[in-house]
């Protein structure tokens, strides 16, 4: 049997739960392919399964995201050639040398596009196409507030919305980030780390610049900065709670919405806006030729060998990073 190098988390905790193993090489079932991976994304959402707050059977071989070359077909896969360029968004078990992927999660990668760009725009390059286009679809002239604007969908989201007419003002927790920010096109940014109560502050500092209020929010950290997002939409706008990199936000009572003015709050997943094929296929092939166009800019913070997994995730906790952390099998 043919053996493989992996991370398996076998236990819920801190990143040192992340443990390299030999597993079976997979086989291409019907309607799969294996791909040689040549680069994994390191998502949030990979920490959450790790830590046990989204729940995953154990044992696991975590990360949904990746890209690399097939080099196996299953039975009654015509649409794919060995040796073809692929990425994913949505497959568990990215963090190995090889995986087994399913053609409807499979996204064809043009020639000029390398993989290592394929790779750290998938799921997250997904993830601001969706918040733009349907969640709430920015229109010109409106003013979005963008958190975390220095990370990887904030980058991406900024890049979308302006494109699309927008104001974007953004969130950053540092000098080097508001450089990194500004240089996606922000109009206004503004520092996380020189507020003494973010929950106060933001809401002043965004008024200051739109005094009626955002027309939207896409807040993908959560916890700490939920309530000085509803706090800075304006009536009948929209906070787009996405993810939760501070953590999760207690529970809201509803009658906040009515209090802030009508503000409509959605917690939108990526699955739900790629469930169906031309929609996948729409989204993927404006983000992929976008990067291919130059119209689209990418930031790779950082490449780790598999092995150092675990360094990865504590980067990516630490909020330090700008741009995407991606694992080199």
């Amino acid at each position: 049997m043919r053996v493989v190098r992996a991370i398996q988390v076998s236990r819920h905790g801190g990143p040192e739960v992340l443990e390299v193993v030999d597993i079976p090489r997979p086989v291409a079932a019907p309607g799969h392919v294996v791909v040689r991976v040549e680069a994994a994304g390191v998502n949030y959402m990979d920490i959450y399964e790790r830590t046990g707050q989204y729940a995953v059977e154990l044992p696991f071989v975590p990360g949904k995201e990746g890209a690399g070359q097939i080099v196996e077909l299953g039975e009654d896969v015509t649409d794919f050639v060995e040796g073809e360029g692929v990425a994913w968004a949505h497959t568990r078990g990215s963090y190995a040398e090889y995986i087994a992927v399913p053609v409807t999660d499979l996204y064809r990668v043009p020639e000029d596009v390398e993989l290592d760009m394929a790779a750290a725009v998938m799921l997250q390059g997904l993830t601001a196409h969706y918040l733009v286009t349907s969640s709430h679809p920015v229109m010109p002239g409106e003013t979005v507030l963008v958190h975390a604007a220095a990370g990887g969908v904030g980058l991406l989201l900024t890049q979308l919305a302006v494109a699309r007419g927008a104001t974007v003002i953004g969130t950053v927790g540092s000098a080097d980030k508001e450089r990194i920010a500004l240089q996606a096109g922000l109009s206004h940014v503004l520092r996380y780390d020189l507020m003494d109560d973010i929950t106060r502050d933001l809401p002043a500092a965004v008024h200051a610049l739109a005094p009626d209020g955002v027309d939207v929010v896409y807040d993908g950290v959560g916890r700490d900065t939920f309530d000085g997002s509803l706090a800075s939409v304006r009536r009948r706008g929209s906070l787009v709670l996405f993810g939760a990199s501070s953590g999760p936000v207690p529970p809201v009572d509803p009658q906040r919405l009515n209090s802030a003015g009508s503000v409509m709050l959605s917690r939108p997943t990526l699955g739900d806006f790629t469930a169906d094929a031309d929609e996948r296929e729409w989204r993927a092939s404006d983000i992929l030729h976008g990067i291919l166009l130059g119209d689209l800019s990418v930031r790779i913070d950082h490449g780790y060998p598999l092995e150092e997994a675990a360094e990865a995730h504590r980067a990516l906790e630490s909020r330090a990073t700008s741009g995407k952390l991606l694992l080199h099998p």
